[in-house]
């Protein structure tokens, strides 16, 4: 029997290798002939740069730069060297989970440390980049990450604006004179699961804004202040367009990477199938496994182990998934390609010991050798211990 694993991580317990791991241990108990194709999963945001760097052979770097309320912060990517991919994690240099509650505050946190990155990754030799932009502390509309990379956005006398959205405020003035050169040759593939554009009811600064700290007054004004950049932006580059579902991702960052560099917005799912080939994976399988810490509703809503599963189901698989906890929506997965769903926590515990590394593998791997001595009796095999 021939299976491939596709878990995402069980965040704060198991990366996504581990549990794959896990399971292909519990299957070997039950059978020792049974072939396990461990693969990295990933839904583009937090977790993704640890899966791709562990699933594919990747290099973890850390580079200094500046974080959102312009302290340092130490910022982990990784470069895949067989295509010279940077996985980078917008989180890492301007996350919400960088600052404080009580700092919280878009108008002064900025994308800065974004570009940084980008640019230690250029300057390393990446020409190919797979960007997660979930989780930011930002409204600046990317132009801290546009301003690393050398744009430079000017107020009346000239001189660069602030760091944050209320920058934007004061914007007159775009040029490109002195932008990296070796922008030009690089391409973004920017995980986008959301389709708010960058302005209006719908945009950024109204959705977003108030878990990033902003008033009622202060998402006003910083939607105006984005209107005024967009505007801006299309001066310059005509094909600007604020109204294009993602652009208000990140406080407009799908906005900065679409009019400003060669990206493109994809289901962050979508990049991590097609970068780690899964779907060569799967054709040549007998069985599926995916997986997360929790199945629920959104898990059928279309995160990462669904879009396994539709995969799976392109070519008829059997798919199944082991979880943390499932909750009881989590039977909307069985109508979205999950056959069948198991819980993996034996006992009454408490989150800690249920969540704690070790335990979580020895639970996941016992799971799965039971699932695998009943799969076996179903299809006339013997198990081999």
């Amino acid at each position: 029997m021939k299976v491939v694993t596709a878990i995402d991580s069980f965040k704060g317990s198991m990366s996504s290798i581990e549990a794959g791991y896990a399971v292909a241990e519990g299957f070997k108990r039950a059978n020792r002939t049974v072939e396990v194709a461990v693969r990295p999963l990933a839904d583009g945001g937090e977790g993704t740069v640890e899966a791709l760097i562990e699933g594919m052979n990747g290099e973890r770097h850390e580079v200094v730069v500046t974080g959102p309320l312009g302290s340092p912060v130490s910022c982990a990517y990784g470069i895949i060297r067989d295509t010279m991919t940077a996985v980078v994690e917008m989180s890492g240099a301007a996350g919400i989970t960088l600052v404080a509650r009580n700092e919280l505050n878009p108008l002064n946190a900025t994308t800065y440390g974004v570009g940084e990155v980008i640019k230690d990754a250029i300057n390393k030799g990446c020409r190919r980049f797979i960007v997660g932009i979930g989780g930011s502390a930002t409204n600046d509309g990317g132009v801290g990450m546009l301003q690393a990379l050398g744009y430079e956005f000017l107020d009346k006398a000239g001189r660069q604006i602030p760091f944050g959205a209320k920058g934007l405020k004061e914007l007159e003035t775009i040029t490109d004179t002195y932008v990296i050169p070796e922008l030009n040759d690089c391409e973004f593939m920017v995980a986008c699961d959301v389709t708010n554009p960058l302005c209006g009811t719908d945009g950024c600064s109204a959705v977003y804004g108030p878990q990033k700290g902003a008033t009622p007054s202060m998402i006003m004004d910083m939607d105006k202040w984005l209107g005024y950049y967009a505007a801006a932006s299309r001066e310059k580059y005509p094909q600007a367009d604020p109204k294009y579902p993602g652009t208000g991702a990140a406080g407009g960052l799908g906005f900065a990477f679409l009019t400003y560099t060669n990206a493109k917005l994809q289901s962050g799912i979508n990049i991590v199938l097609e970068e780690t080939r899964l779907e060569d994976y799967i054709k040549d399988s007998d069985l599926v496994v995916t997986g997360e810490g929790m199945l629920d509703f959104q898990t059928a809503m279309g995160k990462a182990p669904v879009g396994v599963a539709k995969l799976a189901k392109k070519y008829g698989k059997p798919v199944i998934a082991f979880a943390g906890g499932v909750t009881e929506q989590a039977v909307e997965c069985n109508r979205n390609g999950i056959d069948a769903f198991f819980p993996i926590v034996r006992g009454v515990t408490t989150l800690d010991e249920a969540m704690d590394n070790t335990n979580a593998k020895n639970n996941l791997a016992a799971a799965a050798e039971q699932v695998m001595r009943l799969m076996l009796i179903n299809i006339g095999g013997t198990s081999h211990v």
